[in-house]
């Protein structure tokens, strides 16, 4: 069972993160066909190897892999605006040829794991090929949530795109409220490790003041 890879429109997705903070029912996504070959090859490199299958959440292995050219592999994702909001009803995963479940319906499942064998079971037959789809799961509008508007031959209207650049940028929000925090752990990871250097050159400073000022009064003298 591949983890981390999937559809949203036809179009192969790669899942960053199963859910953004605060919207369950929202997830990001990168496109890969859209990547350039060498993050494309980068990416797909990390959801296939051991981390990145270990990995809940793939951006965590991305986060701590170097791509051939010393940038972070995450953060190129982030700056070169490649990292998508969408809904997590909308992803299809695909861990192999003959099985397929909805991303919101696996995080469900990932969320009873701890709770009930139940879940435990429905993950088993998906990675064997018999799939998965809850009866009571529809693709219907939820309840409070906004219908998309669209125009004749279902272009997308000004509204919709401005709604979706709005959704992609709340997103790239929540993702660096996440690097910040990484970012503070490592620098607090590195300052554990090498001792502070304020209190050597404050010694050195309170020296070379008590040298100028025995020198001082030696000229006075």
């Amino acid at each position: 069972m591949l983890k981390h890879v999937g559809k949203h429109s036809n179009k192969k997705v790669v899942i960053i993160y199963n859910t953004v903070p605060g919207e369950d029912h929202m997830g990001l996504v990168v496109y890969s066909e859209n990547l350039p070959q060498m993050l494309h090859d980068a990416v797909m490199g990390v959801v296939e190897s051991e981390v990145g299958q270990k990995s809940q959440i793939l951006a965590e292995a991305l986060f701590r892999h170097t791509m051939p050219d010393g940038n972070n592999a995450l953060n190129t994702l982030h700056t070169g605006g490649f990292i998508k909001k969408v809904q997590t009803k909308q992803v299809i995963l695909t861990p192999n040829a003959k099985s397929t479940v909805r991303l919101d319906e696996l995080n469900e499942m990932l969320k009873k794991m701890e709770g009930g064998q139940d879940a435990i079971e429905k993950l088993r037959a998906l990675d064997e090929g018999r799939g998965f789809r809850d009866p009571q799961k529809t693709t219907s509008r939820d309840v409070g949530e906004p219908a998309v508007a669209q125009q004749a031959g279902g272009a997308l209207s000004d509204a919709d795109i401005a709604q979706n650049l709005r959704e992609q940028a709340n997103g790239m929000r929540a993702q660096v409220k996440v690097l910040l925090a990484e970012a503070d752990r490592l620098e607090s990871e590195a300052n554990d490790l090498v001792p502070s250097t304020k209190k050597t050159t404050t010694k050195k400073v309170t020296a070379t003041k008590a040298k100028n000022v025995r020198s001082s009064k030696k000229a006075t003298a």
